[in-house]
């Protein structure tokens, strides 16, 4: 049987240089999965395939048996950086991108209620922190309420109270609508606390080199994945492949 998101990448390549070769990744319907791995393996272009943004590839990406071919409503994409427009408020950072006449403020309300920015909709992004702003991402990348969700090192930027608030708003989104969700990172204790499996990307194109089911139940005990056997199984596998 074949999985929610079914991903086949035979070559991705910038220029002449291999990017992702071989590349073999499925994803199970309201799985949180990790990619973890050394700087340049391919994490982030991964996501860009996904997302639809880069189509200069050899595969297929299948999402729900159904092949997907550029941008999808049905994936969402939440940056490293927030990346809102300045000269838009909140609401309407929200709201950009959907179909014309079809934006629902009132919806960017709720979701802003829900990242606990409740009454921030008039405000504009300059006005915001850096949590803020990246709480501001999340809601966007939640407005046309994707099946799927990608995430790019979107905590790196905070500090670190601010990203386990994160982390919880995430986790409990994502599971709260049975979200699919694809998340980059550079942090093992951020992927063994949010995701039900890890999986570590060789450091030259290839396929996938380890996976790492994390069958901890929820809600989980930080201090307790921060202890667990799993931390340096995966340390040890990204030191195995030159990742430091």
């Amino acid at each position: 049987m074949s999985a929610f998101l079914d991903i086949a990448i035979d070559d991705k390549r910038h220029g002449t240089r291999a990017v992702l070769r071989g590349l073999r990744l499925g994803v199970d319907k309201g799985d949180i999965v990790s990619l973890v791995g050394a700087s340049g393996c391919g994490k982030s272009t991964l996501l860009s395939i996904v997302a639809g943004l880069d189509t200069a590839y050899r595969g297929a990406l299948r999402l729900d048996r159904q092949l997907l071919h550029g941008p999808s409503a049905d994936v969402g994409l939440v940056f490293q950086a927030p990346r809102l427009f300045p000269w838009l408020t909140v609401a309407q950072n929200i709201v950009f991108g959907a179909p014309s006449g079809k934006a629902d403020l009132a919806r960017a309300s709720a979701l802003l209620e829900e990242v606990g920015l409740k009454g921030y909709g008039d405000a504009l992004p300059k006005q915001l922190s850096g949590g803020q702003a990246q709480r501001v991402a999340i809601a966007r990348g939640l407005y046309l309420e994707p099946r799927v969700l990608l995430l790019d090192e979107p905590f790196s930027a905070v500090d670190a109270f601010t990203r386990m608030r994160l982390q919880d708003l995430l986790a409990h989104a994502a599971r709260q609508r049975g979200l699919t969700v694809l998340l980059v990172t550079h942090d093992i204790d951020e992927a063994l606390y949010l995701s039900d499996r890890v999986i570590l990307m060789d450091s030259v194109p290839g396929p996938v080199r380890a996976e790492f089911a994390v069958d901890a139940p929820w809600p989980r005990e930080r201090a307790a994945l921060a202890l667990s056997p799993l931390k340096p199984a995966i340390l040890d596998s990204l030191h195995a492949a030159h990742a430091f």
